[in-house]
């Protein structure tokens, strides 16, 4: 088994250390960074993904499997920095203004970064203003937004219409979930994109990137 193979099922297992081992073996043995990245690291990812989609495995093993991945990420982040941007895209997210819950939204993070899109985190409670702001001045392509509370959910309405009041509207994406968001509220506010699980939601963002 080729170490890139390697450094992929050892990341699908959650196996931190041993993929922090073998990413440093395979620069040791002179495999380009983003070759590791590429063929490595993004795969374990993608089965990861895929599987958690089709309820093979749950929340935690998503959780130990993208720590294996920033392990790996991190130790080729100076590497690729060296080299051409590494980032597939930039998308800034967060959970919405009056809701406090970060589990969706942090999972949504580690799939996106599992893609090699590039995340700007704004945590939980985060006003409409921020979310454009940022996405102005940290150049992202997207905006992912998160709710939990249908209380909350107008919030994302309000990053809409911010996004048009800034003139960037037809700049960046603007995407919506949580669990009482629906389709049919993404396009009652007119946002761009609902998925319902995380790692759809890698996949749409990583389109919306091809795209722009």
């Amino acid at each position: 088994m080729s170490i890139l193979n390697e450094i992929s099922e050892n990341l699908q297992k959650g196996k931190a250390k041993i993929v922090k081992e073998l990413v440093n073996k395979a620069i040791e043995e002179g495999i380009p960074a983003r070759e590791i990245l590429d063929n490595g690291l993004l795969p374990g990812m993608d089965v990861i993904g895929e599987k958690f989609k089709n309820n093979e495995v749950f929340v935690p093993e998503v959780l130990v499997a993208a720590r294996a991945m920033s392990v790996g990420a991190n130790i080729l982040k100076p590497l690729l920095a060296e080299g051409e941007s590494t980032s597939a895209g930039k998308v800034c997210i967060g959970t919405v203004k009056g809701d406090l819950h970060d589990i969706g939204k942090n999972l949504v993070k580690m799939m996106l970064e599992g893609k090699g899109l590039e995340v700007v985190d704004l945590g939980t409670d985060v006003s409409a203003e921020t979310f454009v702001k940022t996405a102005i001045e940290q150049n992202c392509q997207i905006i992912c937004c998160s709710a939990l509370l249908t209380t909350t959910m107008p919030v994302m309405a309000e990053v809409v219409k911010e996004a048009e009041k800034q003139g960037v509207r037809d700049k960046v994406k603007i995407m919506v979930g949580g669990a009482p968001v629906t389709e049919a509220f993404c396009e009652q506010i007119g946002a761009d994109k609902y998925t319902s699980d995380a790692a759809s939601a890698a996949d749409a963002a990583v389109e919306f990137c091809k795209n722009m």
